[in-house]
């Protein structure tokens, strides 16, 4: 779940410091990533808690 505070971060830091003309692709990957790594990491804790 850390992983995707961290890549969250780093795309609102890109989006601010970085001159992308295209953001939206940015944007969108960084959202997938997002949601993936969360989706993840709460079903490794929720996996862990089972047993």
């Amino acid at each position: 779940m850390d992983v995707a505070k961290y890549v969250a971060t780093a795309v609102l830091i890109s989006s601010f410091l970085g001159g992308f003309e295209q953001k939206w692709v940015m944007y969108s990957i960084g959202v997938i990533t997002v949601v993936i790594s969360l989706l993840l990491g709460l079903y490794f804790v929720n996996d862990k808690n089972k047993k």
